[in-house]
């Protein structure tokens, strides 16, 4: 299925019907898809055909975003560049994804001017805005094909998005999604959450990774889609309030300052349907805050390489029958998916015993085709035909599923297996931590040593000795950090994980 279809069903449904808003302008369906037509010509002469691929490099923007569109109605492949990169990730990726044409926005023009002419299979630039030395600009480009027959529907390819992967564990890989990836993913979101009535999605978090996804559901729904430029709590709690926003996205980091700001608990927040979070491990001790502050939490959990919803938890399912939070369940990532099969493997691929952990491994329709021009990462990654997601996690009696470490950052201390998101929830349960990231350091007596990273909320102070005996009395002294460090911020990637190699880089280095 091609993502064009995706605005085209919304299009059906209300062609005057606002779906794209920025700024308090909004871009009706008829207006979005008019403008993905003219796209889908203007690459047509720029000669891009079905399968080539075309990066977009923008921050959150109405007109990147309607680009999507006109890449898929032309059949050619979706690559989203994070703009939050660095020259030379973006770069990599865009040689490695054999890009032909670059769509940037206004304000990457020193970027784009420094790595186009290491790319020379780059040979198309359009600049969403006047043109200039580098590249002509939007409406020059689309007005040059004006004239162009309207281009006709390709058969919807294997392939509609190459993704990079988050860098966190070296080179990124290109993640190839097919159509069927997304519309199994798009069915899932669906199925899995609450959608009464025509929705309108708040979109703060990066456009180029989940919350770009979630846009083709709410798509097919009808619904709008409220675009932020940057991170603001104040302004989002604003947006959510003044466009009746129903769902929204975003990963515990920034759900942490919309906690922490003074208007959340002023705002009208009865609107909302759904509010997801994921793509980082959340505290649980805030997140039964959030319950109770914000409303209607839904959790999901994925990867690039099986968008977003390998496991789902509605926000019925945080709370038991009675309204009381379900806490049982809050350091769990949900239920697997309806569509999805989730296995807990051995290290020789054999199936566990439930509540043994295991690898996390996946497969069926969300699972993605591969990594682009890497067969050996490819096998690797699908070894005992399952997709092996890197987690160590395990599946409880109810059959939700538990996170407790990258299968890397586990710590051996003293013959013992200590995962890090168990020391990490007993450290964010003390009131002074806002975040924090747990780690093994080379120990003479115990072989690593258990050391916990921590930023505290704004005004708060903390004794090491003291949240030590904190996190002892809740999970053991084996699994109690045995060093505390306090850290103005955790170092974090362009989509707001924890750089865990680069706190290990700094300890190490004292």
């Amino acid at each position: 299925m091609s993502l064009f279809f995706y605005l085209e069903k919304g299009a059906s449904l209300d062609p005057m019907a606002p779906c794209l808003t920025f700024g308090g302008v909004s871009l009706s369906y008829g207006e979005v898809r008019a403008l993905a037509e003219r796209v889908a010509r203007a690459l047509r002469r720029s000669g891009v055909e079905p399968g080539t691929k075309v990066g977009i490099l923008s921050a959150n923007d109405p007109t990147a975003f309607a680009c999507v569109f006109g890449i898929a109605r032309a059949g050619a492949v979706w690559c989203p560049i994070n703009p939050r990169n660095a020259a030379g990730e973006n770069a990599e990726l865009l040689d490695l994804f054999d890009c032909t044409t670059l769509i940037f926005q206004p304000g990457f023009d020193e970027l784009v001017g420094r790595i186009a002419p290491q790319l020379p299979k780059l040979t198309t630039l359009v600049r969403l805005g006047a043109g200039d030395e580098t590249a002509p600009g939007f409406e020059d480009w689309l007005d040059a094909a004006r004239d162009d027959p309207a281009a006709e529907a390709a058969p919807p390819g294997d392939v509609v998005a190459l993704v990079g992967t988050g860098g966190t564990t070296g080179r990124p890989k290109g993640v190839m999604l097919t159509g069927r990836n997304l519309e199994v993913m798009s069915a899932i979101t669906l199925m899995s959450y609450p959608f009464d009535g025509r929705p309108v999605y708040l979109a703060q978090a990066p456009l180029t990774h989940a919350a770009g996804v979630l846009c083709f559901p709410i798509l097919a729904r009808g619904g709008e889609i409220v675009i932020m430029a940057e991170p603001d709590a104040g302004r989002f709690l604003e947006l959510i309030e003044r466009h009746r926003v129903t769902h929204t996205f975003l990963p515990p980091t920034l759900i942490y300052l919309v906690l922490d700001h003074e208007a959340l608990d002023t705002t009208d927040l009865s609107s909302l349907q759904c509010f997801w979070y994921g793509a980082a491990p959340m505290s649980t001790a805030r997140l039964a805050e959030a319950l109770d502050r914000i409303g209607p939490m839904a959790q999901l959990f994925g990867q690039s390489e099986a968008p977003m919803m390998i496991s789902t938890m509605a926000p019925a399912e945080h709370r038991r029958p009675d309204g009381t939070v379900h806490t049982g369940r809050l350091s769990s990532a949900g239920r697997p998916s309806p569509l999805v099969e989730v296995g807990i493997l051995g290290e020789n691929g054999e199936p566990v015993p439930r509540g043994d952990r295991g690898e996390i491994c996946v497969r069926g329709p969300l699972v993605m085709a591969g990594y682009y021009r890497d067969p050996e990462a490819t096998a690797e990654a699908s070894a005992h035909g399952w997709h092996h997601t890197g987690d160590i996690g395990f599946l409880d009696e109810e059959g939700y599923l538990h996170l407790v470490d990258r299968a890397k950052d586990m710590v051996i201390t003293g013959g013992f297996n200590v995962y890090s998101a168990e020391v990490e929830q007993a450290v964010m349960a003390h009131d002074a931590v806002r975040d924090c990231a747990v780690i093994g350091l080379p120990d003479a007596k115990w072989g690593e040593r258990v050391t916990a990273v921590v930023q505290l909320r704004p005004g708060a102070g903390l004794d090491p000795a003291e949240l030590i005996a904190f996190v002892k009395a809740r999970i053991g002294s084996v699994k109690a950090p045995k060093q505390v460090e306090v850290w103005p911020e955790l170092p974090r990637s362009t989509l707001g994980k924890v750089l865990k190699a680069d706190i290990r880089s700094t300890l190490a280095g004292r």
